[in-house]
Order: structure tokens, then sequence, then C-alpha cells
């Protein structure tokens, strides 16, 4: 019998692409998984969160993705957008890097995350989305945060958020965990 699909949406920031060194170094690691399906949304055409949350609805829909087989994973902006996702239709994982939450000129900058698993990767040293804030946010939902010891873009912790990856999709998926 074949497992039906699990959809893998990873979402940008906002100066960044589908293409980026965190984007793809998620997607090679969702790629690895038997039965997934990763797809890096390309944001870039617009820098409104609300569009680009329309894109993430978008590439949902247009993969007939199960909400209940999908795990969302973003960055900044992006993170921001699966955040806000995962509160409007609940999903099997979030994954959220530096997510822009708690920003007063983001729309529902405080989003209820409603996925079965999530986690939250930030660096303490982040100079565009302030820690505090995002940690509030996580303590009031009870989410988990790995705090590490690097900025925004996370650039000096690329390997350990795909490895943080790496497990955060083997807990989401625990009938793959024999690959």
């Amino acid at each position: 019998m074949t497992r039906p699909t699990i959809h893998v949406f990873l979402s940008h920031g906002l100066e960044s692409g589908p293409g980026s060194t965190k984007v793809q170094a998620l997607k090679r690691v969702a790629e690895r998984f038997p039965g997934v399906y990763a797809e890096a949304i390309d944001h870039r055409p617009s820098r409104d969160p609300d569009e680009r949350l329309k894109q993430m609805r978008a590439a949902m829909a247009r993969a007939g993705a199960d909400p209940e087989r999908t795990i969302l994973a973003g960055s900044s902006m992006g993170g921001w957008v699966c955040a806000q996702t995962s509160s409007e239709t609940p999903v099997l994982g979030c994954f959220l890097l530096a997510p822009a939450l708690a920003l007063p000129r983001y729309p529902q900058s405080r989003p209820t995350i409603r996925a079965r698993h999530c986690q939250i990767i930030h660096g303490w040293n982040d100079n565009v989305v302030p820690v505090m804030p995002v940690l509030e946010l996580a303590r009031e939902q009870q989410l988990p945060v790995l705090l590490l010891a690097d900025g925004h873009r996370l650039e000096r912790s690329v390997g350990r958020v795909a490895e943080a990856f790496e497990g955060f999709l083997r807990r989401c998926l625990p009938e793959q965990n024999q690959t």
C-alpha cells in the first residue's frame, strides 16, 4: 500500500528567495524522507505579508495538500506566513526560524499556532526580530524554542538548523523513522 504524500512547504524571508542556503538545506533534508514532496515557494514578487500568505494558501491548494499531512517551514517573514497559515488551517507541523512574530507592523502578529508539532529556532543576537517577544509568545502557547548563538539569518547555524529539521520531521513522521 502506498503511503499518502506528505507535503512540506518552505517559505523564505523578506530579503531572501527559494534558492537561499537555509531553504535549500531544509528542502534537501525533507526530500530524504520517502513519500515527502517539498516545495520552496517563491515569494519574491511581493513584500506584503498578506500577499505571501495568499501565495502559501495557493501553493497548498495547487498541490492538493491535506493539512493533516502538511508541514510548513519558514524563516523570518516566511515564519510568520507559516505560523499564520497554521492558525487558520491546523497542520501536522510548523518549523519556524527567527519568525517575524510579535512585531507591531505585521497583521495578526501574534497568531495562535495550531500545528500538532512545532519548533521555533531563534538567534540570541537577532537584530531584526527581537528574541524576547517571540519567547513570550512561545511561553504563552507552550511551544518549544531552540536558542542559538547567532543572528537573524542563522547563517553560522545552517548545519544545526538542518539537523534540528531532520529530528523534527522524524517526530512528525514516526512511521518514517526506519529510513
